[in-house]
């Protein structure tokens, strides 16, 4: 127990839009969070992260900032905040805030003034540049949006650059103004008592100082998003970036027990780099390894073993099974290899971080063209790409509207809803949400689980095995991917092991000797030791 609490503990993951609605108009709130803290207590969790809650247009739902210190009116006010703020704490639970420096809104006061002339004040708090020399625009980015990353501001005769929508201008990092500004808005809210931040795209924040091409991405594929026709090795993760992510982490340790967090897509090799030299950048890089690597056993313990071998020395590692931006884990990998997913993910050394609804077993929910909400969907069409499916409303119980809300849902809720519940499923000893309280108990009572060392055990086929260990405790994690039964052969399982947990839920105590017979789809934790 004297490790951080984000060393041992595990994260939540809150689309506010999507969480509870307590007002009526069909969106999520903050207090329809702070109504279902006891469920999160319930679920065994440490931490809760909000995505973006500030003031915005809404054209990307929140990470089109409009200012950085107070509350969209769509999810309460600031007093509402304090007061969820304080209702988490009482429960010892942590909240930790999305931070969106890369960029943001173009109703922003700052780009209002930056805009405005040549000579405005703030013009160079973004970034801005003349056409090309045949008149152009000033290089090839793309925006992940799709089309060019560069619109032209006809006032001023200048191109700004925007890795997103164009109503999400990019901040210029290299000016140390907008960092001190920056700075600012991170005090601010760590001054109100937030636990840490979550930072959005954070290895996008520096910029080439020449603003070189891109060169094209021999991989890209048809059906891949259009700007992933590039490789952003000019327009992102460029050297600088460590010495602003250092800079952030000044800020943070400046207050006890809190975490910075990264989200950041990159290989292993790279992503790693953002722990920082001597441990002084990101406490916790995002590791989305879970999210991108094929449901394939040899492939997952492969990546599993490349992570841990990067992990510089004294850091922590971290594991995300899902997010607002991917398809929830249930519709990629099937509903009974979801709670295989669940073991792996509580069971692995680090911080897990779990989606809302994932405990659930919700799936992706399809949305009828008239309804979509993505702008990243209405751009980019046809792909199958959009986020909607993924950030449809919590499913609470089997009234109206999955007990979300009372009005018409800002999205719709999944047909299953009436069975795939929290209602539903906390009734039942057997459901996928038992599954994960079970999960987050014995990892918090037993700290082999959570802070405990890491040691593959080498299996094959559809087999992915690990110990986990602290002291005398000692636990073999063996894991099913496949749809066939398979039996592990464990010669070390002395004559006190036995299964702790089964994610069929109905194992318990049972005797293991040389070898653990494992059922299709099913994981298992063994007790290795006496008392365990």
């Amino acid at each position: 127990m004297t490790a951080p609490w984000w060393r041992r503990g595990i994260l939540y993951h809150i689309y506010p839009r999507s969480f509870m609605d307590t007002n009526g108009d069909g969106i999520g709130d903050l207090r329809g969070i702070g109504a279902r803290l006891d469920y999160l207590c319930e679920l065994g969790i440490d931490a809760v992260w909000l995505s973006p809650i500030y003031p915005s247009p809404m054209a990307d739902f929140g990470y089109d900032v409009e200012d950085y210190t107070n509350v969209d009116p769509v999810f309460g006010t600031l007093e509402d905040f304090d007061a969820l703020l304080a209702e988490v704490h009482r429960r010892g639970l942590r909240l930790v805030l999305d931070f969106v420096p890369n960029h943001t809104s173009d109703r922003h006061p700052w780009f209002r003034e930056s805009r405005a002339s040549r000579t405005s004040r703030r013009r160079d708090w973004y970034i801005w540049r003349d056409p090309a020399a045949d008149g152009t625009r000033p290089n090839n980015w793309l925006s992940s949006f799709g089309g060019s990353a560069w619109s032209l501001d006809p006032q001023t005769g200048q191109y700004y650059y925007h890795a997103f929508l164009e109503s999400q201008p990019d901040l210029n990092w290299r000016n140390p103004e907008v960092r001190a500004a920056m700075h600012s808005v991170l005090r601010f809210w760590l001054d109100r008592g937030v636990d840490g931040f979550r930072v959005d795209v954070l290895w996008h924040l520096i910029k080439d100082a020449q603003f070189r091409d891109n060169p094209p991405n021999p991989a890209w594929r048809s059906g891949d998003p259009p700007h992933m026709q590039q490789v952003m090795v000019y327009s992102a993760d460029r050297p600088e970036i460590h010495e602003v992510v250092a800079e952030l982490r000044r800020i943070i340790d400046q207050y006890p027990e809190r975490v910075l967090i990264g989200e950041i897509y990159l290989p292993i090799e790279r992503l790693v780099a953002y722990y920082g030299a001597d441990l002084k950048g990101a406490h916790l890089p995002f590791n989305f390894q879970l999210i991108e690597t094929a449901w394939d056993a040899r492939g997952i313990a492969r990546m599993i073993d490349q992570y841990e071998a990067a992990v510089p020395a004294r850091a922590w590692p971290n594991w995300v099974l899902g997010n607002h931006d991917k398809p929830r884990i249930a519709t990629r990998v099937g509903v009974q290899q979801a709670r295989v997913a669940a073991m792996l993910l509580l069971t692995l050394r680090g911080m897990p971080t779990m989606y809302y609804g994932d405990e659930l077993g919700m799936r992706n929910v399809p949305i009828p063209p008239q309804l979509v909400q993505d702008r990243f969907e209405k751009r980019v069409s046809g792909l199958g790409l959009g986020r909607d499916p993924c950030r449809t409303p919590m499913q609470w119980d089997a009234t109206p509207n999955a007990g979300f809300t009372r009005a018409r849902p800002w999205l719709p809720v999944a047909e299953d809803f009436p069975v795939v519940n929290v209602q539903a499923e906390r009734e039942d000893p057997k459901s996928i949400l038992s599954l994960y309280r079970a999960l987050t108990k014995l990892r918090r009572v037993e700290p082999a689980l959570s802070t405990g060392r890491y040691e593959p055990v080498v299996m094959t086929g559809d087999l992915v095995a690990y110990l986990r260990t602290q002291g005398e405790k000692r636990f073999l994690v063996a894991l099913n991917l496949g749809a066939e039964p398979h039996a592990v052969a464990y010669s070390e399982a002395g004559p006190h092991a036995h299964v702790a947990l089964s994610t069929h839920l109905d194992r318990s105590a049972e005797r293991v000797t040389g070898t653990l017979n494992l059922r299709a789809d099913e994981g298992v934790i063994v007790a290795l030791h006496a008392d365990g």
